[in-house]
């Protein structure tokens, strides 16, 4: 019988690695097989793989630090101070092993995503983390600018020491830290700890080069950043092969030598050398995406609306998110986002309504995960159509994307504009959020029905 688990304490050295010995030490005594992940101060050691995880009867996970969970979904877990697993570490692998774990939506749904996860390798694997940790300060950022608009009218901006104002400029704080976030946590896929700083330096030079007047640049920002993280992560490998130190000094290289180094190095590249062409290039997209009207916008939106229910919340999924958060501008109302919420709602709502109208098409699971898929859709979750996608892709991709096509053609085509970039159907009442609110749910409407009428009329009755 085999577990596996992870250890980590905040400064990543001493209790890390004594909790592993102790877990090993009394999985040997219970006569069991367990293999530890150290997650210290230089990075993730002893990693545990896919094969290891099909393996495995449950996980340990002993941290004072934040570990993601999501590559153990649909594994027994329990989670414990590190401090828990050096003083009994026997009584923790009996617990572990009497945890059970129970499946609804959410967790079949967390489960192909982790999964998903697992088999990405090479820039995909370190941009999507990047996304990832990014995306919680875009959602954030931008409900809160939305309250502020709420609660302090259009011009809130002009009074910070309002609630309003306070609100809405805590929303522009956590906006202005999404950049240095994609770009840090890039560099952190690629190089673990070390990549953070310089990642998060080079992406917040990469939003805010507009201030150093001497480099004659503008800011390069979402472009910008993927480039920094990636420059970041590759010159901190390349310091941690090539620098050696005297034993007794080793401590210093993650510490000391590499965040100063990497971060300098990374700092002179994208002032002098990534600012001004990245900016050039982000500049002429904001022209031609703002000259775009009539026909041209709604075969835009139609393409958004493809991008958002094809993978459901995969690679091409989180390019049109990632490309329409890139285009909201704090004050400012983005038809480009109106278009891809309203198309990223699509799939759940539309799988969840064909399960009302064709029952007979969907197994009993199916329609109470159906239910849930309402909830998720109206709360702009499109991987909750992903259990039903990957049980039977040929028919749910093809529908979900006709009714994501139709929604996003039809949001660009009555111009309708989102000041927010998440929220789904509850951030519609919030003053100065939407335009042109009735057609826009006119085109959410139209989507889930599309969706709903194309699933129900080419899937196969259960047997």
């Amino acid at each position: 019988m085999k577990l596996v688990a992870i250890t980590s304490c905040p400064t990543g050295i001493a209790h890390t690695y004594m909790a592993a010995e102790a877990l090993q030490m009394a999985a040997k005594e219970l006569g069991y097989e367990i293999k530890v992940e150290t997650q210290g101060s230089v990075g993730a050691e002893n990693v545990i793989t896919n094969d290891d995880l099909r393996e495995a009867r449950a996980v340990i996970i002993a941290a004072d630090t934040n570990v993601d969970k999501s590559r153990f979904v649909g594994l027994p877990l329990i989670e414990v101070p590190v401090k828990d697993a050096i003083k009994d570490s026997k009584a923790l692998i009996k617990r572990a092993l009497d945890t059970k774990v129970s499946e609804n939506l959410s967790s079949k749904v967390n489960k192909i995503k982790a999964e998903e996860k697992e088999s990405r390798t090479g820039i995909y694997k370190h941009l999507m983390t990047g996304v990832s940790f990014m995306l919680p300060f875009v959602v954030a950022g931008g409900l809160l600018i939305a309250l502020g608009f709420a609660f302090g009218g259009i011009y809130v901006y002009n009074s910070p020491n309002s609630i309003g104002g306070a609100i809405f400029w805590t929303g522009k704080a956590s906006f202005a830290l999404m950049i240095p976030a994609l770009a840090g946590y890039i560099a952190y896929s690629i190089a673990d700890r070390p990549g953070l700083v310089p990642g998060m330096v080079g992406g917040f030079l990469a939003q805010n080069v507009a201030g150093y007047e001497f480099l004659n640049t503008k800011v390069s920002s979402f472009l910008g950043a993927i480039i920094a993280g990636f420059i970041a992560g590759y010159i901190v490998l390349f310091l941690k092969k090539y620098i050696k130190l005297p034993k007794s000094m080793e401590g210093l290289i993650p510490i000391l030598v590499l965040p100063l180094l990497s971060t300098l190095i990374v700092g002179l590249i994208m002032l002098f050398i990534v600012g001004g062409p990245v900016a050039y290039v982000n500049d002429s997209l904001a022209w031609w995406l703002n000259g775009l009207k009539g026909t041209n916008a709604a075969l835009l939106g139609i393409i958004l609306g493809l991008m958002m229910a094809f993978d459901l919340g995969g690679p091409v999924n989180k390019a049109a998110y990632t490309f329409a958060t890139a285009t909201l501008v704090a004050g400012k109302l983005s038809t480009i986002m109106a278009a891809t919420m309203v198309a990223g709602m699509v799939p759940p709502l539309g799988i969840a309504l064909a399960t009302v109208i064709a029952k007979k098409k969907f197994t009993d699971a199916e329609r109470e995960s159906g239910k849930a898929a309402w909830a998720l859709g109206l709360s702009f979750i499109s991987e909750g159509a992903i259990p039903f996608a990957a049980a039977d892709p040929l028919r749910v991709i093809p529908s979900v994307m006709a009714g994501g096509a139709v929604a996003g053609g039809l949001s660009m085509a009555f111009g309708c504009g989102l000041a927010v970039p998440h929220g789904g159907i509850w951030v519609l009442a919030i003053p100065n959020v939407v335009s042109n609110l009735l057609p826009y749910v006119v085109a959410l409407v139209a989507g889930t029905v599309v969706t709903a009428i194309i699933l129900s009329i080419i899937k196969k009755p259960v047997a």
